[in-house]
Order: structure tokens, then sequence, then C-alpha cells
């Protein structure tokens, strides 16, 4: 049975870390990405029997955390990954700014497609290069890509690398086969690296299928794909990801950029938390992802129902709801009331880039529902 935590108090950056957002720390937290929720005891347990070990030395890394990568990959989203493919990286958000170096130089542009999770906007920005936006089109609260814009974008600007979210966050979109192929068409033909932040790959809802972006690949396309199990079982704070290259060139070169910065391996207990995930939490899981669908559901059920006017976007994957509230307020309007009269801290529209989405929210749905509830009748009765 899950067992939901009280993380404030804690060095929770979720939650102890909010003055430094928001100015204010009272206030209940449904921003940063990640849980409030145990893990899985497997986890805990696997941790704890290293811990006893009374040792902390050099670790060598067992290849069963491979297998256990790899069979993972295969049995839940048919993607046959060869063992040489695999290498470390400290965190996905790491491994993308890692790939924007190596891909490109001072000057150089990247493309990436709005409203998108911030640090793909300030991983172009911080390593001196152009940022490019193709704005996602959202119809009826659900995104597409515009691909003739996107190709355009690419032609006029002599895009380099693509930084591609799939499951996209915050959107929530599970992008399809085709979408996919598409998008990778494009790339192809105008020498376009692809970057691919797979994070939320197993929180997938409904009728959709998550598709890695290496099983629609052509050979000879340049594409790291990482991932990790950091978004799945709540582990970020172990700074254990993956980057998945099939391009021998490319993977020699990423191998050479890693190893010169001194990028080699992770700490013991990232590694042996993350095989334990793989091997012992897919029953946790599908517990945490029913939370997330219930949250989901109570929130538009409620605020759904006595404010008609809201946008929900549809779940498809992540934990992440995107709700539009422009028919109610402002986008200035937007964090005052939701901070000042509502005590309630998000993540805010306009921090993910793109023209139309100032007036929207990022909901954690990865929390206790008794905070859902907070949150639906604190709005409720403000708005």
């Amino acid at each position: 049975m899950l067992k939901f935590v009280e993380r404030k108090g804690t060095d929770c950056a979720k939650w102890d870390g909010l003055k430094s957002i928001f100015k204010e720390d009272d206030l209940l937290a449904l921003w940063v990405a990640d849980m409030d929720i145990c893990v899985d005891e497997h986890i805990t347990d696997a941790i704890d029997d290293y811990m006893k070990t009374g040792v902390f030395g050099y670790y060598k890394v067992p290849e069963g955390y491979y297998d256990s990568f790899i069979k993972w990959e295969k049995e839940e989203h048919g993607l046959e990954i060869n063992r040489k493919w695999i290498s470390f990286t400290p965190g996905v958000v790491a491994g993308f700014y890692m790939a924007v170096n190596m891909l490109t130089a001072p000057g150089d542009a990247v493309i990436v497609n709005t409203p998108v999770y911030y640090p793909f906007l300030n991983s172009v920005k911080d390593n001196g290069r152009v940022l490019v936006t193709s704005e996602l089109v959202c119809e009826s609260g659900r995104y597409r890509m515009d691909l003739e814009d996107f190709e355009n974008k690419i032609k006029a600007n002599g895009v380099k690398a693509y930084i591609l979210c799939s499951p996209h966050n915050p959107v929530s979109r599970v992008w399809t086969e085709e979408e996919l192929r598409s998008v990778l068409d494009i790339c192809r033909r105008n020498d376009v690296a692809v970057i691919s932040d797979e994070i939320h790959h197993d929180l997938i809802f409904g009728d959709s299928v998550h598709v890695p972006v290496l099983s629609v690949s052509e050979p000879g396309d340049r594409i790291i794909m990482f991932t990790s199990a950091s978004k799945s079982f709540n582990l970020a704070g172990l700074q254990n990801s993956f980057a998945v290259i099939a391009n021998d060139e490319l993977r020699e070169k990423w191998n050479r950029y890693t190893t010169g910065n001194g990028i080699r391996a992770g700490n013991p207990i990232g590694y042996i938390a993350v095989r334990a995930a793989y091997d012992h939490g897919k029953p946790w899981l599908e517990e945490v992802k029913q939370v997330i669908r219930s949250n989901y559901e109570f929130i538009r059920n409620d605020l759904g129902k006595k404010y008609e006017m809201l946008v929900f976007t549809p779940l498809e994957g992540t934990y992440l709801a995107w709700i539009d509230f422009g028919a109610y307020l402002s986008a200035d309007e937007l964090q005052p009331f939701m901070q000042d009269k509502c005590g309630l801290a998000f993540d805010y529209g306009s921090w993910f880039g793109g023209d139309m989405s100032g007036t929207h929210i990022r909901v954690n749905l990865a929390t206790d529902p008794a905070n859902i509830r907070a949150m639906v009748r604190r709005i409720s009765d403000n708005l």
C-alpha cells in the first residue's frame, strides 16, 4: 500500500525551497515534478542492505543494473537496446545540457516545441546557442506539432539540433508513431541531430502508447535518447540516468566528451535503487498511476463542472495536469490569485515559453489526494 509523506522540513526542494521562488514559504506545493510518496519498499530494502556493509568506497557497477534496464525497456516499451548503446549521465537535464554542448557550437541554433519544460529553453540560452521555438498547436486543449512551421524554422535558422520532449512536459502529449516518424524525417533531411528526453515514458494513461524515438529511427540517424527511473519511481535525488545512443560514431563522440569532462559513473545508491525499481517496482508504479489518474479526474470533475470554461489538457502521459484559466483570469492575474488568495504554488505557463501559455498552470498530481482536494477547495472558494 502506498504511503504519502509530509516532506516539509526535510530539505525538500518542492516544499522547503518555496521562498526562493515564490517569496513565501507557507504555500501548498504542487509545482516541482517529484512525488510526495514513499518509494517502493524493495528499493529501500536494497539500499538498507548496502548501508549495512558499512563501507562506501569505490563501486563496480554490476552488469545486472544494465540487464534490468534492458529488460524493462523491452517488456514495457518494445525497445531492444544493445548493452553497448548505454552510457551514464547524472540526470536527464544534465544529459541534454551536455548534448547541446557536444552537438553544437556557440551561436548555433537549437529548436524546441513550446510550451516546454523550461530547462530545455535554459540549456540553449545558458550555453550561448540561439533558441528557436516552434509552438505547439492547441485544439480543444489537446496539442499537436505544427510540422510545416517546424521545418520552416529549421531551414530559416540553420538549426543544428532539436530537443524533443516525449512524452511532452507540460502538455501531457504522448506522441504517436506517425508524429515521431514525421518529425524524424524532417530532422534527417535537414541534418538536424535529435536529443530526446523520455524521462516520463513509464507514466502513460488511457489508450496512449509510448513510442521510443529509437524504435522509429533509421541507421545513421543522430539521436541521443535520455531516460531514467527518476520520475517513474521517485528517485530524482539519486542522480542516475541513461543516455542511449545507437549510432556508433555519435556514441563514441559522446563517450569522449563525457570522459573528457570527468563524467564516468554515479554513486552506488543510485545504481542499487534503479536496479531494484526495474526488477520489483512495477506493482508499486501501477498503484501510483491510479493515484495520479484519480487526482486528475477529481480536479476535472470538480473544478470543470463549476467552471465550465476551464480548459483541461487530456492526461495522456506524465503526472502533470495542464489547465488554462484564461476564461477567468488574465496572465497578469493568474499567479497573484493562486498564490496570494489561494496559498498555492504551481509552475506557471509563462515559465514554459510560447505565446499562448500565460494563463496556464502545471499541477503536480503525484501527491496525497488530500492536497488535491485542498487545492480545489481553495480555488473554488476564491474564483
